[in-house]
């Protein structure tokens, strides 16, 4: 998905635009997650880049596009540019030293 997002549409109210463009972002992500992997591949992952242009977009992770409409958004500017392009991802298991942190290990 690569695309340009207009927030002031003449007749229809700004919260709910933006609501409307959360929502087709994250059915666009919930889409793109159910297609079959290819052989081979873990999981989906996503590069993102996101912006008020094409121009000045930079990187942002999948997690973080929200905040970043809503920062934009309370800003004043009128559109914003988001892509998302899905990717093959491979899972890497920890090494051993990180294998064992966060785990409780019970006493007899």
């Amino acid at each position: 998905m690569k695309k340009t997002f207009q927030l002031n549409i003449e007749g229809k109210n700004r919260d709910r635009v933006l609501d409307a463009v959360k929502y087709e972002i994250r059915k666009y992500v919930k889409r793109e997650r159910r297609r079959d992997l290819p052989e081979g591949v873990d999981f989906l992952d996503f590069d993102c880049r996101f912006g008020a242009t094409p121009e000045t977009a930079a990187v942002a992770h999948l997690a973080e596009i929200n905040g970043l409409i809503d920062q934009l958004a309370q800003q004043g500017l009128d559109q914003f540019y988001v892509e998302i392009l899905a990717k093959p991802g491979h899972r890497q298991s920890r090494p051993a030293a990180q294998a064992g942190v966060g785990e409780e290990q019970s006493a007899d």
